[in-house]
């Protein structure tokens, strides 16, 4: 091949080269990142029965730690009562300064207050979590922080979380906690000091007997699961299963009773798929004719000790 003929080859290549990758550039667009807010730092009010630590520059005599009384007043050595109900550590600082100025106590005062003790400012967590109760909100703490804090959620716990604020009761926040990576919105939530967390229960369907995968499965679509998807959820019945004497014992009004399921024809789509609620048993007995015959009492002890799965 001749010299300028290898040339203009090479030219050409490198030329359709560099346009395919135009192309490809100007076809792929980025993923737009999901902004991440951390979490909102609230100045604590004070409130009564909190203990402040007064320190007033240069002036023992003048320094004190204070409780806040019922009317949310402290009485300040010399200058008198005052009232910091509402305030923030630096507001109350200022309010003391102030006092003394106008009280003639120090013509330039310099006071720091420190909130040595909280006593209403913790978040509430309570529902499906390990440990609930009060925990104090210092700093800049997350949804998911709270709820570690509080033990973590426990194995019946659902993806809804509920955060009441103290100061808007009527208009609570509901966020679900997804399991998937790269989830961020649990952190976006604005948690304030006197919030209520509240962890949602999500319900619970066992399906045991001569399935493959017996079990207790977690009901988070929108609260409903049908006996063909609790079958799927359990990995499907075993060959030696009677499909026909499978029943559902359900609790009504306080007492257990047993509903006959017409497994066999839900299966093949003669039937229609029944819906099931919280706490149902789907009992799937073997063809032997003492697993076929089992009662609720010889039933209630498999599920009671059955596996808890969440569904993928």
């Amino acid at each position: 091949m001749p010299k300028s003929l290898l040339v203009f080859v090479l030219l050409s290549l490198g030329a359709i080269h560099v346009s395919a990758q135009k192309v490809v550039a100007g076809n792929s667009t980025p993923a737009a990142p999901v902004p991440f807010s951390p979490p909102a730092i609230h100045a604590l009010q004070i409130s009564a029965g909190d203990l402040l630590d007064l320190d007033v520059f240069d002036t023992p005599e003048l320094s004190a730690k204070l409780r806040v009384d019922e009317q949310g007043k402290v009485t300040l050595p010399v200058a008198g009562p005052l009232s910091v109900l509402g305030l923030t550590a630096e507001q109350a600082g200022q309010a003391i300064e102030a006092r003394l100025r106008d009280a003639d106590v120090l013509k330039d005062p310099h006071v720091s207050v420190t909130v040595l003790e909280f006593s209403t400012q913790g978040v509430t967590v309570l529902g499906e979590v390990k440990n609930p109760g009060v925990y104090p909100l210092l700093g800049a703490h997350g949804l998911l922080d709270l709820i570690s804090a509080a033990g973590g959620e426990t194995a019946n716990a659902g993806k809804d979380v509920t955060v009441t604020h103290r100061d808007d009761p009527d208009h609570p926040v509901i966020v679900k906690i997804a399991s998937k990576p790269g989830s961020i919105a649990a952190f976006n939530i604005d948690v304030r000091p006197g919030d209520i967390v509240m962890v949602a229960h999500a319900g619970i369907v066992y399906v045991i007997g001569d399935v493959n995968k017996p079990g207790g499965f977690l009901i988070e679509n929108n609260d409903r699961l049908t006996v063909l998807e609790a079958i799927a959820l359990a990995q499907g019945t075993n060959h030696t299963a009677s499909l026909n004497h499978a029943m559902l014992i359900r609790k009504t009004g306080g007492v257990r009773k047993e509903v006959p399921v017409p497994l066999k024809k839900i299966l093949h789509n003669k039937a229609e798929d029944e819906l099931l609620a919280d706490g149902d048993i789907l009992f799937v007995p073997g063809s032997a004719p003492k697993n076929a015959m089992r009662d609720i009492e010889s039933i209630l002890p498999s599920a009671a000790g059955a596996a808890i799965y969440r569904a993928p």
